[in-house]
């Protein structure tokens, strides 16, 4: 595994993935050989009608969530938010010693996936970190575009601020959290609090998110045909959350968008890209503006796998291990680091 972690400076920290870290590891080669078995002849959920799209990326993601790692309790319960349906929500509580919470946002295209096909990566943060894990149905395009289900990740997000109801007693310090899309959401639902003068969580943790509708950019080249997430289903799951695409120069739509000063004021962020994603420039042009504006972030590149590794920790060591990178950003960006 290559790549380079710790504080975001540019004297030290190398953002673009290099011709190594484009070569698939073993492991991720031997699961891509599995998925191409066990996938043969399925539609590509993109270019289906979207609820039969949803029940099969329903229906493919379950080989993610088999055994999942033991943990204290996990609680469902349905949450009131304004202006939106009740909203299913998970709260998962790994040990009796867990503190803070961490609100997890599933990617999946805006359009695909929930907090069942995440639950495995969901528990392998919580266990890292010994925090609560937050996650939530929120609503999906196209029947619900853009801006639905950042709506939903906004009206969630402040109701744990509240601290009441379901969020009584648990206690800062407070992250959010995402992969894909979802991690477009939760570095969105910062910019939109920070808009509007509303609290922020106290860190960002993004799991090689989409911030750009640049299809050009060096990792969309690359990764133009996968393995995995292609150019073409990229697109397509733009057009399912943003069919007017004019929205697409919001830095709510693009967060790569905001200006200087919006993401000045952001709180620290780990940001995480997987070398084989057509997404990888996104996290890289990020967290080189992020050095330009002198913050001090957490950027780390995982070699040899592709988009949506986080998935896979049940069979797959980076997904752990980033599992666990996220985990100790979570606890130095808030102080709470282990004491050996």
């Amino acid at each position: 595994m290559s790549g380079g972690a710790g504080q975001i400076k540019a004297e030290r920290t190398r953002f673009r993935a290099s011709p190594e870290d484009r070569l698939l590891t073993p492991d991720m080669a031997e699961i891509l050989e599995r998925l191409a078995r066990e996938d043969r002849g399925l539609a590509d959920p993109t270019t289906i009608a979207p609820a039969e799209g949803r029940a099969l990326a329903e229906a493919t993601n379950r080989r993610w969530n088999r055994d999942l790692p033991a943990i204290r309790q996990s609680w469902d319960f349905t949450l009131d938010v304004p202006h939106s349906r009740s909203l299913n929500c998970r709260l998962i509580t790994p040990s009796e010693t867990a503190s803070g919470l961490i609100v997890f946002v599933h990617g999946g295209g805006w359009a695909f996936c929930s907090m069942d096909t995440h639950e495995y990566a969901a528990r392998l943060l919580a266990l890292s970190a010994d925090a609560h894990v937050l996650t939530f149905d929120y609503r999906l395009a196209p029947e619900h575009p853009f801006p639905t289900g950042l709506n939903d990740c906004v009206a969630v997000f402040q109701a744990v601020l509240s601290g009441q109801g379901h969020f009584a007693g648990i206690n800062r310090p407070l992250a959010l959290a995402g992969d894909s899309a979802g991690a477009n959401l939760a570095l969105a639902t910062m910019l939109s609090q920070n808009e509007n003068g509303a609290a922020l969580p106290d860190c960002g943790l993004l799991f090689y998110g989409v911030y750009n509708d640049d299809f050009c950019s060096p990792s969309y080249r690359d990764c133009e045909n996968g393995p995995g997430l292609t150019r073409a289903k990229m697109m397509r799951y733009w057009d399912f959350y943003t069919p007017d695409r004019a929205q697409r120069d919001n830095p709510l739509v693009s967060p790569f968008k905001a200006d200087d000063r919006a993401l000045a004021a952001l709180p620290p962020l780990f940001i995480n890209a997987a070398a084989i994603d057509p997404l990888r420039s996104d996290s890289e042009m990020l967290a080189e503006r992020l050095v330009a504006l002198g913050r001090r972030d957490i950027y780390r590149l995982h070699g040899g796998v592709v988009h949506g590794f986080m998935q896979m920790g049940s069979v797959l060591a980076e997904a752990r291990s980033a599992a666990e990178e996220a985990a100790k950003a979570f606890r130095e960006f808030t102080g709470t680091e282990e004491t050996t």
